[in-house]
């Protein structure tokens, strides 16, 4: 496989490893703005939370394959293609911690 073809695959990856940590944050902020009110953190992790955390660890080998495979001669093509997985990720941790810190 093409080093382009890898980065390409890698880019994918980012952002469906980065959206599907968002997705049960989002259900979470969902439930919230129906009831009114953000449910207690669950004592034990439900499955959700198994998603969250395998996604972010699928997140660092594939970073580290879109990294290295990057064009590092067009960095401004390398950080647009990152622009969403950050947002994406930096905004399920910002979730993430309110509901840890505020629902209790």
């Amino acid at each position: 496989m093409s080093e382009e073809r890898v980065n390409r695959v890698s880019a994918i990856g980012l952002i469906v490893f980065s959206s599907t940590a968002l997705l049960p944050l989002l259900a979470v902020v969902a439930r919230a703005v129906v009831t009114g009110h953000l449910p207690p953190p669950d004592r034990d992790e439900g499955t959700g939370a198994h998603i969250f955390q395998l996604s972010l660890a699928a997140l660092a080998p594939t970073g580290l394959a879109f990294l290295a495979t990057a064009d590092w001669t067009q960095p401004a093509r390398i950080v647009r293609r990152l622009v969403f997985p950050t947002a994406a990720v930096v905004l399920a941790l910002a979730v993430l911690y309110y509901w840890e810190h505020a629902g209790s």
